[in-house]
């Protein structure tokens, strides 16, 4: 007898749904029930497997893709087996993770999070200590070259800029400096909230534990998104037992330009 589960779903996204053990890599087009498949496969894993909700991981882009998935699961398994679940977008996984251990890097838990404003003030702040042509340089143009180390996973100490690029040579002035102000201020920024998520579980085994024994099923939906450091977030997390299924569709990454 076929799951109501399955019903609506074609032969492949059943089977998609039905292998939850062991890594997946799913790749469809646009509109060919990518997430569709995801959410039926989270229902699949709570009623028909019997997995622990706060088991379960799924990632993807936007607060209002993971708000539209929750919405789906909790209509096909009831919102009282949703709970703990974790449908979110990367950095509210991050955020979760760093409320619990960012001391171990030597931030308080009551850590606040730049915004770009905020960004900006601190650069040209920086900017004018190092310069006294601090005219010459955009603070945003520095930010952006700041924020592609960062999804690059490169610190300041492994920035090498371009020497025929001012722009580059200054943010390799300002990097360390920036990074350095952060801390002191107890303050990170949007690329920090993943690099610290990911610096945290590569060097701290018990926090990596914890989260790997947390989640046992990860799923991330519009995997053609992602960044090294958002790679190296899911493969930490996934461990040795790599239940990872990841969603995508190569033809369709809009995130190119933040180094997708």
């Amino acid at each position: 007898m076929t799951s109501d589960l399955l019903a609506p779903l074609n032969p492949c996204q059943r089977d998609a749904v039905r292998q939850v053990d062991g890594p997946l890599l799913i790749l469809a087009g646009a509109g060919s029930g990518k997430t569709r498949t995801v959410t039926h496969r989270v229902a699949w894993l709570i009623r028909e497997r019997g997995v622990a909700p706060w088991q379960i991981l799924a990632v993807t882009f936007t607060n209002k893709a993971a708000k539209e998935m929750k919405e789906r699961v909790e209509h096909l398994v009831g919102r009282k087996n949703c709970k703990g679940i974790v449908l979110s977008t990367f950095h509210s996984l991050g955020v979760r993770v760093l409320k619990r251990d960012i001391e171990r890097l030597g931030y308080k838990k009551n850590f606040s999070i730049y915004s770009t404003a905020d960004q900006v003030g601190l650069v040209r702040q920086i900017v004018r200590e190092v310069n006294t042509d601090s005219k010459k340089y955009d603070a945003e143009s520095i930010i952006w070259r700041i924020s592609g180390a960062k999804n690059k996973l490169i610190p300041p100490t492994q920035f090498t800029p371009n020497p025929t690029d001012d722009v580059d040579m200054m943010a390799a002035l300002v990097y360390p400096r920036y990074q350095s102000a952060l801390k002191a201020f107890n303050a990170i920024d949007f690329d920090d909230i993943i690099m610290l998520t990911a610096e945290l579980l590569q060097h701290h085994a018990p926090v990596l534990k914890h989260w790997q024994e947390r989640f046992s099923y990860i799923m991330v939906d519009e995997y053609q998104d992602t960044n090294p450091v958002q790679y190296r977030l899911v493969q930490l997390l996934a461990g040795e037992r790599q239940n990872l299924c990841v969603v995508g569709d190569d033809d369709q990454s809009i995130y190119g330009w933040r180094g997708a």
